[in-house]
């Protein structure tokens, strides 16, 4: 019976094109404006680990007491006299403090007028490398032996390893950042999560260029300039060995806990930090500490950018706006229909056979929309830098799972369009009818 619906709604569909094409145009493009900008929302609020984010925490310490708090919360980084405190009791199954780095550096072989590289990278210890899964494609990263004396060694991206050196195994050779020569002991594979949950908390277009021991950097003033926020407002960037002492907070922390139960502990343990601080007058307040695993973390400071959340609402809008239009036509086109539906009634149509045939019908109006959503779609994802800044377009994929999603939606929502229509349809008296014509 599929096959004989099938055909009696290409016939009805062929009878009038005008109508037909219109209606799969609503649908293709409702459907192409939600499923654009939930590519894009999809993009900015996934999980940048997602099979690892719920051990991974970000530790808070309140170092600037309850006249500088925001909502009662304390800084989101550390100052450097906690974050080595940390470090050195190790109380997490892997930890390390964080600390952002640009630098503009001359690409070897390079000739005279030859433009600089601008690069970014981050300062961090030994286990960041196993703690977040970086991926290699030569060597690994340094050594706790090597933290421990302030090593100048480098682990560089691919894309920054094909720009200094043409690509290739590159461990073991020389490379100089910030006016050091560091030795090169692995290449990393592409690795960009997106935001950069262990430090910036923001969306970034490009991978770090490379990653430098922190404790080598700290000895040898590569952060003499890094940016810092202290309670008083002050800027401490002339003088790196005051911030050093400070209260001011510029590091980040991550720290892996492998249980619920680590977790609580590390809790107590940040707690009977600040006691122990308060009771030595540093903090003169009751501690005041968080720690939040990696989803929990983005969620509180807002990562997924509002306007991303109004476009898709706006967008799923459109949709509704199509979807109600599409229900006009079906009704229209249904009802005109009237004598047809009253003579097979007549001949003893069930109202459920009624339902399958114009369902039949509204489902291949949906599977042309469905198939001008992809186009339109596709051209969405490419287009979307127009409207939003590049760093969050550049997250949009079309890939297979949108794909499939858009096709749904479009039969889905056309086949929903469709109830009432069918429904009044199916209502008509074919007596009455009959008599009418």
């Amino acid at each position: 019976m599929f096959a004989y619906y099938l055909e009696l709604a290409v016939r009805s569909l062929r009878r009038s094109p005008g109508l037909t094409a219109l209606m799969m145009l609503a649908i293709g493009f409702g459907v192409a404006a939600s499923m654009t900008m939930y590519s894009v929302f999809r993009g900015v609020s996934a999980d940048p680990i997602p099979w690892k984010s719920s051990q991974l925490f970000v530790p808070q310490i309140d170092a600037w007491g309850p006249g500088h708090r925001e909502n009662g919360e304390p800084p989101i980084t550390l100052t450097y006299i906690d974050a080595m405190a940390l470090m050195r009791q190790h109380r997490g199954l892997r930890q390390s403090a964080i600390a952002p780095i640009w630098r503009s550096i001359t690409p070897p072989r390079s000739s005279p007028g030859t433009d600089l590289i601008e690069t970014r990278g981050y300062a961090v210890y030994s286990e960041f490398f196993p703690m977040l899964d970086l991926p290699f494609h030569h060597g690994s990263g340094w050594s706790a032996g090597d933290d421990e004396h302030r090593a100048a060694v480098v682990v560089i991206s691919d894309h920054f390893n094909q720009e200094m050196f043409g690509g290739g195994n590159s461990v073991g050779k020389t490379i100089a950042i910030a006016n050091h020569d560091y030795r090169v002991v692995g290449v990393t594979k592409h690795w960009n999560p997106q935001p950069e949950f262990f430090s910036l908390f923001r969306f970034q277009p490009a991978e770090p260029d490379f990653f430098l021991p922190l404790s080598f950097a700290v000895a040898n003033n590569v952060l003499s300039d890094i940016a810092s926020d202290c309670a008083n407002g002050q800027s401490l960037r002339t003088d790196f060995a005051a911030l050093l002492r400070s209260d001011c907070v510029w590091l980040s922390y991550m720290v892996e806990l492998d249980s619920p139960a680590a977790a609580q502990a590390y809790r107590q343990y940040l707690d009977a930090y600040a006691s122990e601080l308060q009771q030595l007058g540093r903090f003169p307040w009751k501690p005041n500490n968080r720690l939040r695993d990696v989803p929990a973390f983005l969620n509180y400071r807002q990562v997924v950018p509002s306007g991303t959340r109004v476009s898709l609402l706006v967008a799923q809008g459109l949709l509704v706006v199509c979807l109600l239009n599409t229900i006009g036509l079906l009704l229209a086109k249904f009802l005109r229909r009237s004598g047809e539906i009253a003579v097979r009634r007549a001949l003893g149509a069930s109202r459920a056979s009624i339902y399958a045939q114009f369902l039949t019908e509204a489902g291949v109006i949906g599977v042309g929309g469905g198939l001008l959503g992809l186009l339109f779609t596709a051209i969405g994802v490419l287009s979307v830098g127009v409207v939003m800044p590049a760093r969050l377009a550049a997250l949009a994929r079309f890939d297979p799972t949108l794909l499939s999603l858009t096709l749904l939606l479009a039969v889905t929502a056309t086949l929903l369009a469709a109830i009432y229509p069918v429904y009044r349809a199916s209502r008509v008296p074919p007596a009455l009818q009959l008599k009418a014509s």
